[in-house]
């Protein structure tokens, strides 16, 4: 996949109109970042599918645009959840199988199984025969699935009010995940991964497990859109988006490196604002530092959002990213300043200014993006301390 972009990239720049190439390799990148993934959550009444997709969301239940929950059947027909800030990637709530309006027989031209990317089929008891009947059919189409039992905390503290002196956490986790696989074994499944979840608590229990295990099998190509929308529930999610951002800041600096190719006054840092702007609001909004998700985080951790605010450095958190600000926080880091200057000076220089200024707005860009990024990465990894505790 990286190949295949940095084949591309360069053959624009090497083969283009270069007041055209900074358009056509943002095209390349907005193509990127706007891969489609499908994810699909089934399963019965009650099992948690609904506050599932509204915790991979990073949404609360309340929240603008969260899917609706409750005790009775508030899933009675298909229903798309983008996620709030990558609406390339849709949660699909589906009704259970073998309901009134979708029986068994039927559900799979019903629902349109065939357009989803892989299934997570939830239980918060054992699976069912209805459970094990669609997951017989996805197997069928060659798509992948997933057993999630959820409600974890629910049975965690149940089990410990009835044992009190003797509970043992460790001890009923292991009780119910093998209870789950001896079911599914039984219904014909060899070696079935369950996976234990509480859509409250997603930085405890298997979602670290099931989210790399996503990742893992899905296309190369779609890992990307999987990663930036999971929730930021381990120090590895931070290291692993990090990693990710840091493999693009090459694609942002030859577009701006086109749009120093240009010989208009002025143009160039405008290109470079605009580049470094859509960037970095990339970086907050995949590290949670945005301020809708920061705040979700501090209701739902009961860690004031004033006290998440006091541990962040960059004033590029928590905040609307415009040109103004960029520009201050650039100003601020040394050298950059001259290398813009330089930049737009050496653009006017005959025959070698071009070449010049192409490398230095490379180099500029190059230099803020991993000094913004290496920031942010150490905002966030802050934040979720603060949030969660050293977990």
């Amino acid at each position: 996949m990286e190949a295949e972009t940095d084949a591309e990239i360069r053959q624009i720049l090497q083969n283009s109109d270069q007041s055209l190439a900074a358009a056509q390799i943002n095209e390349v990148l907005e193509r990127q970042n706007n891969v489609p993934l499908n994810i699909a959550v089934t399963g019965e009444t009650g099992a948690g599918k609904s506050t599932f997709i509204n915790a991979f969301r990073d949404l609360n239940d309340e929240d603008e645009g969260a899917a609706l929950t409750g005790c009775k059947e508030t899933t009675k027909e298909v229903t798309a959840y983008p996620h709030p800030n990558y609406p390339n990637v849709t949660f699909w709530d589906l009704p259970g199988i073998g309901t009134t309006n979708f029986p068994a027989k039927k559900y799979k031209k019903k629902v349109g199984l065939e357009k989803f990317d892989f299934f997570i089929i939830i239980s918060a008891h054992r699976f069912t025969e209805n459970d094990v009947k669609l997951a017989k059919e996805i197997k069928k189409m060659k798509k992948t699935f997933y057993f999630v039992r959820s409600k974890i905390d629910s049975d965690l503290d149940n089990e410990k009010r009835s044992r009190k002196s003797n509970f043992n956490k460790e001890k009923t986790l292991t009780d119910i995940k093998e209870d789950c696989i001896k079911g599914l074994q039984d219904a014909g499944f060899e070696s079935p991964q369950v996976f234990l979840v509480s859509s409250f608590e997603l930085h405890e229990y298997d979602f670290s497990l099931l989210q790399e295990t996503l990742e893992r099998e899905l296309p190369e190509h779609k890992r990307d859109a999987l990663l930036m929308t999971t929730p930021i529930t381990s120090l590895e999610i931070i290291a692993k988006k990090k990693k990710a951002f840091k493999s693009k800041i090459k694609y942002w600096a030859a577009a701006s490196a086109a749009g120093a190719a240009v010989p208009v006054p002025g143009l160039s840092i405008a290109v470079d604002v605009s580049i470094l702007i859509a960037a970095i609001t990339q970086y907050v909004h995949g590290f949670g530092l945005d301020i809708p998700t920061m705040k979700r985080v501090a209701a739902r951790t009961g860690v004031s959002y004033d006290d998440l605010l006091a541990v962040i450095v960059s004033p590029l958190a928590a905040a609307e990213v415009t040109p103004t600000l960029l520009l201050r926080v650039m100003a601020s880091l040394a050298g950059t300043a001259a290398l813009m200057a330089a930049e737009e000076g050496s653009r006017f220089i005959p025959i070698l200014g071009i070449p010049i200024a192409m490398g230095l707005s490379y180099v500029t860009t190059s230099r803020v993006l991993s000094h913004i990024l290496n920031i942010l990465t150490e905002d966030s990894e802050r934040v979720f301390r603060k949030a969660f505790g050293s977990k």
